[in-house]
């Protein structure tokens, strides 16, 4: 079993930065390979870190993500594990940092092969609800993106465990 997790993280009360759970959201409706979990985790940062103690092996975090480009633009990024797992990253119950997550994910014991985040370039992360026009007509793509990555992981992670 693969042991994949997608996560969709952000403040739904900041315009764009609830893209990963609006995209979340959609891809809980849609069929996943066997080992395959998607939620949306918000802004539980350390609920995300004790749910990867369940025997995850890949993390899929989805979120609105500075990429310096037009917004709506979607990237697939691979964090440095080592650099995040072993850093200081501070621990607040309510951050969802990729690096405060790893770094408690660690202090508990646990490890990940492999961590890529699905980003969209925000428009905005001031107050309010609802994502910008761009970023809302991003979120299928991202949703098409998402399922590319996670068969991708499926597929390296079985040629892994047969080796």
């Amino acid at each position: 079993m693969p042991g994949v997790l997608v996560a969709g993280i952000g403040n739904i009360f900041l315009s764009d930065d609830g893209f990963g759970v609006e995209v979340a959201t959609r891809l809980e409706g849609r069929p996943m390979p066997d080992g395959v979990k998607v939620g949306d985790f918000g802004i539980r940062g350390v609920h995300l870190a004790y749910e990867l103690l369940d025997g995850f092996q890949s993390l899929v975090i989805v979120d609105a993500l500075p990429l310096g480009d037009e917004p709506g633009t979607l990237a697939v990024v691979e964090p440095d594990l080592d650099g995040i797992e072993n850093g200081a990253a501070s621990m607040d119950a309510h951050s969802m940092s990729p690096a405060v997550v790893l770094a408690t994910l660690s202090r508990l014991g646990g490890r990940l092969r492999r961590v890529l985040v699905v980003g969209c370039q925000p428009a905005s992360v001031d107050e309010g609800i609802g994502l910008s026009p761009r970023v809302a007509a991003a979120v299928e793509p991202a949703v098409e993106l998402c399922c590319r990555v996670v068969a991708d992981l499926c597929r390296t992670s079985g040629k892994e465990s047969a080796a």
